[in-house]
This record gives structure tokens, C-alpha cells and sequence, in this order.
């Protein structure tokens, strides 16, 4: 069983032509990605018992993601995206991000995931983020950890507090992505790829075997403990960006449960990716997140369009 763990919400989306509503949240979001390449996931986050949190929980029983969690009775969160003459979103939030206490559901909750990923909101915004912060603690010695910052500087304005947070789960984890706009906020004036070579180096001799940047129209770039890797970007008309980089996530991890790679146990077999894989698996994520791009909202590929989407 693969866990997500974090936010899920409501995308209200207003484009030239009008307003549309969606299911949205970036750990969600990797959630249905994660199902639709015909992966077992649970997601585990909150939404309130009100019309949205049931779109919501259709949403996911839809894509086959198992929902543990009951709604409780607080509104379930909203984000609102604007999207300009690109298609490009930028977001603005009313967000109530708490977790149930997990420390005595774990066992039942947890005991069987072979990877848990977490990122965005969920990591950095409290009291939820202590809570995400301490399953991951607890998961580590049995589960590969997935890690996503997804930066929302609109949320959280310290920079200084959000860096010292998401370099913590930067340490615990296998396998991260950041985007160049992530980056680029986190650590100012500094060459993306440089602060990923860097977090590559957090928690040495156990820190990440795999961290990625995603940088857009000049394609994914990626390092491992054999080098560097970096696959050109798809060919795709654009309709909007909404959830690229969430089936981008879905599609990374995706690529090392494929390969029998998740499990604490395979965490050696993990760090010994050579470059040439890892480009491999960075193609097949990028062209996930081109299928997710040629249509609107957060939907991204199942199994059966990625493979068509792969096909010479």
C-alpha cells in the first residue's frame, strides 16, 4: 500500500471565459495520480462534512484511492487560481489544516505502506505540519518517503521558517521534487540546481537518493548518487499547468514502485540508481505531466494513456 499524506481542497478556477471548480490539492492530487497508473493508495488528509468535502471524497473513491478519514466538521479548504492568457495559475487560499492525532491509529493507518509522500501545505503550515512531520518520523524505518515542497509563499510569507521545515523533510526522505520556482524562493540568488545538489547532501550517509528539478519547457533535470540526469520536455499545446507537477510526483514515484524499489528495505538498491535510469524514469514523469497539461484542471493520465502517450 503506497500513503499520501496532506491537503485536500477545492481548485476555483477562474479563466477569461468563466469560473469551473475542481478537486484539487497538491498531495491529493498525487493521490489519483498514484491510482490511476493502477498503484493501491490511500490518501490521508482532512475535509469537511459539507458539499465540497463530499466532491472531494468522490473524487478519490472515483480513481480507487482509499479514504480512512471521516470528515469532521470544519469547512473543507478552498483554493482559488487565476489563470492568465498562458494558462499559467497563481493561487490565493482559506485553508484549515489540521490532522487527527495518528500516533494511536499508526499501526492500522501506516503498518502496511511500502511509501509515503507528503508535501505543499501539509508541511509547512501548523498545526497540520507537526503532525505530518512526526508520521513521517515514524514511517521512515519501514517506508521510502516521497517529499514535494511545493512552495506557497502567498501561505506561508517566512521564508527563513518554511526553509528550515522543508530541509527537515528534505533529510528523512528517498525521493524529492522541487520545482525552479520553488527553489528559487526557498534560496534566493542561488542556481536551483546548485540547492538541489546541495539537499542531495542533507542527511548524509541517509539523506535522499533521488532529487529532482522540474524547470518547465527546458524539462526535468535530476541527480543520484551515479551523477546527473536530464530529459527534454514534451511537445504539447497547453491548455493549462494546473496539476503538472502532481502528476509529475505521481509518475517519479510511480517509476520507483515500478521497479521494486520501495521499502525501507530497498533503500540501499534505491541509492545505487545510475544516471541512465534515472533518466528513464524522468521521461516517463515528464510525459505524464505533458498529458496532464493538454487538458484542463488536475487531471492526470491513467496507466493506459501514459502508455499511448510513451508509444514511438
Amino acid at each position: 500500500m503506497l500513503t499520501v499524506i496532506g491537503e485536500g481542497l477545492i481548485d476555483v478556477v477562474h479563466k477569461p471565459n468563466g469560473t469551473e471548480s475542481h478537486p484539487g490539492g497538491s498531495p491529493l492530487n498525487v493521490a489519483i495520480g498514484l491510482a490511476r497508473l493502477d498503484h493501491p493508495v490511500q490518501f490521508v488528509g482532512r475535509y469537511g462534512d459539507d458539499a465540497n468535502g463530499r466532491l472531494l471524497t468522490e473524487h478519490l473513491k472515483a480513481s480507487g484511492v482509499v479514504v480512512p478519514l471521516p470528515p469532521d466538521g470544519s469547512p473543507t479548504s478552498v483554493a482559488i487560481a487565476e489563470l492568465d492568457h498562458r494558462g499559467a495559475a497563481t493561487y490565493t487560499f482559506d485553508l484549515d489544516w489540521h490532522l487527527p492525532d495518528l500516533r494511536e491509529r499508526f499501526s492500522t493507518l501506516l503498518g502496511a505502506t511500502t511509501l509515503l509522500h507528503t508535501g505543499s501545505i501539509a508541511t509547512v503550515l501548523e498545526p497540520g505540519a507537526a503532525q505530518v512531520l512526526s508520521a513521517v518520523e515514524r514511517a521512515r524505518p519501514r517506508a521510502t518517503i516521497g517529499f514535494d515542497p511545493n512552495c506557497r509563499p502567498t501561505i506561508t510569507t517566512d521564508r527563513e521558517a518554511v526553509r528550515g521545515l522543508v530541509e527537515r523533510f528534505v533529510a528523512l526522505a528517498d525521493v524529492v521534487k522541487a520545482s525552479d520556482e520553488d527553489l528559487a524562493w526557498l534560496y534566493p540568488g542561488v542556481d536551483p540546481l546548485e540547492s538541489a545538489r546541495r539537499w542531495k547532501a542533507l542527511g548524509a550517509p541517509e539523506g535522499p537518493a533521488i532529487v529532482v528539478v522540474t524547470r518547465g519547457a527546458d524539462g526535468p533535470w535530476g541527480i543520484c548518487a551515479d551523477g546527473e540526469a536530464h530529459v527534454p520536455a514534451a511537445k504539447v499545446h497547453v491548455a493549462d499547468t494546473v496539476g503538472a507537477g502532481d502528476s509529475f510526483m505521481s509518475a517519479l514515484l510511480s517509476g520507483v514502485v515500478d521497479r521494486e524499489l520501495d521499502g525501507a528495505q530497498r533503500r540501499d538498491e534505491l541509492r545505487r540508481v545510475d544516471a541512465d535510469e534515472l533518466r528513464r524514469i524522468l521521461d516517463f514523469a515528464a510525459r505524464a505531466a505533458a498529458v496532464t497539461v493538454s487538458r484542463p484542471g488536475a487531471n492526470p493520465p491513467t496507466r493506459a494513456e501514459l502508455r499511448e502517450a510513451l508509444a514511438p
